[in-house]
């Protein structure tokens, strides 16, 4: 039983790894589902599909594997964090589609509380921003706007939860109504400091507590799993929203480390230890993923459009056929020729916070041709999380602490050797990529992993980790100051209206 089995649920796809005690890749599955878009700036899934889709790939990935589900010593799951579900507790079933992290449907409620001066309040007790990115206004609107769910809910025959507890619920036949810590610092309806679903949130936004999951130390017994899905009772020992689990597979445990996941959004969080602190400068705090023991957090900046933005490159403008053909494609000029693209498709998150931008390029001329916007798409990846390191290096250094000297990357875009480049180059600083780059779903399978005792600590897992290649800055200091003022120019040029 060395063999640890993570769930790893995102935002278009699930996926099911195996991994080995050593932290390497055994077997993957992966299974695209719809994506749904009722209307401008709304996207939903249908929480059905997450679920079969998720169980399919645990029992394809097994038996890619040719491993026994009691061959499996714990199971870890990850998941696509601030999506909202809400269910019935009798049937299962859910009560509306799943409000995806993405969809901007809530931003009046948001508008509304900052009008009433909550905006203190929640970033006191939350560490974040009143925004529609998280899943407590999108909880609101289903209780507002579906037919006849307010009132289930005030009778306590619903359950709220994020993916990882709807998962968990269907997993263990309902038997648990659970989260993890890190999952629900991102709702803002849970107060970081006491760990603790928070009356007075709860009541600003008129959720009945009843319908709150228990929430646990992400290494914990979250339950068992029913037999009958993979051939075992398999104990689920390890939770975390996904970008914290990709800080723990990341093995950056300690104050100023950071990593950078490139995926449909780039996520950015810098460890900050024991100490809550709140930005200066446009990013939020959030729970860290962590075994049981005294709270820590992390910094923590979201770019909406990442990787996100080579799939409209694909589907939208049917530049490329396939997502791989990018690199190619910006590596055949020698630069972007002058063009920005700004993917504000769904606004900009940090450290910019701008819910009404929409996209824009700017700078094209008769000479632009797909490849420079191919290559300014790639560059905007890189833009937006150089903007997120400057805002978290300032903020280091505000604490006393130093800023940022490397960055761990993961997430499927960061196989694009040019990306990496671009963005050491604009850092300044060393872009390291390790050796698993499925460290999402790793840093779940470790809190599996750590809870069942199939590692001693963090200093085990510590050794673990390896980097595959560096990317050391090639550009001057003036060069890259200059191509960020020309970025941030088009940023301003975005939202000006």
């Amino acid at each position: 039983m060395t063999y640890l089995l993570a769930l790893d649920q995102g935002t278009s796809s699930s996926r099911s790894i195996v991994f080995d005690r050593s932290g390497h890749v055994v077997t993957m599955a992966q299974r695209e589902f719809r994506q749904i878009y009722p209307q401008p700036g709304w996207v939903e899934h249908d929480p059905r599909d997450l679920w079969q889709t998720q169980l399919d790939t645990a029992r394809e990935a097994l038996q890619q594997a040719s491993l026994r589900a009691d061959q499996i010593s714990a199971v870890g799951i990850t998941n696509q964090r601030e999506t909202t579900v809400v269910w019935n507790r009798q049937t299962g079933e859910p009560v509306y589609n799943a409000i995806v992290w993405q969809d901007r449907r809530a931003e009046g409620t948001c508008a509304e509380l900052r009008e009433q001066g909550k905006s203190e309040t929640v970033l006191q007790k939350t560490g974040l921003r009143i925004d529609a990115y998280f899943s407590g206004t999108k909880l609101k609107w289903i209780l507002d706007n579906v037919p006849g769910v307010r009132a289930q809910a005030e009778r306590g025959e619903l359950a709220f939860g994020t993916v990882d507890s709807w998962l968990i619920w269907q997993l263990t036949g309902g038997a648990r109504h659970v989260t993890d810590v890190s999952n629900a610092s991102r709702t803002m309806l849970f107060n970081v400091h006491t760990r603790a679903w928070d009356d007075e949130l709860l009541a600003l936004l008129d959720v009945p507590a009843s319908l709150m999951p228990e929430a646990l130390p992400s290494s914990a017994h979250f339950g068992k799993m029913k037999a009958e899905w993979l051939g075992a009772p398999l104990e689920i020992g390890g939770v975390a929203g996904d970008q914290q689990s990709a800080l723990f597979g990341q093995a950056c445990f300690t104050a100023g480390m950071a990593k950078n996941t490139y995926g449909t959004g780039c996520f950015m969080l810098m460890h900050t230890g024991e100490r809550f602190q709140i930005s200066q400068n446009g990013l939020i705090t959030t729970a860290t993923a962590q075994p049981p023991g005294p709270q820590q957090y992390a910094l923590e900046g979201s770019v909406f459009i990442g990787g996100a933005v080579v799939q409209w490159l694909r589907d939208g403008l049917s530049a490329i056929e396939s997502s791989s053909e990018v690199q190619a494609l910006a590596e055949s000029v020698p630069d972007a020729g002058g063009v920005v693209l700004v993917p504000a498709f769904t606004g900009l998150g940090a450290p910019y916070w701008k819910p009404e931008a929409r996209g824009s390029i700017t700078g094209l001329t008769r000479g632009t041709t797909m490849a420079h916007i191919a290559r300014a798409a790639l560059e905007s990846i890189a833009f937006q999380s150089a903007a997120l390191l400057g805002a978290m290096s300032r903020d280091a250094v505000a604490a006393g602490g130093v800023p940022v000297s490397e960055l761990r990357v993961d997430g499927g875009a960061c196989v694009n050797d040019l990306l990496m480049q671009i963005q050491a180059d604009l850092l300044g600083i060393p872009v390291v990529r390790p050796a698993v780059i499925e460290t999402t779903a790793l840093g779940a399978a470790y809190l599996a992993g750590l809870h069942t005792g199939l590692y001693g600590g963090l200093d085990e897992l510590s050794k673990q980790w390896r980097a595959e290649r560096t990317f050391h800055p090639t550009l001057s200091r003036e060069h890259a100051a200059e191509k960020m003022a020309q970025w941030e120019h088009a940023v301003r040029q975005t939202t000006a209206a």
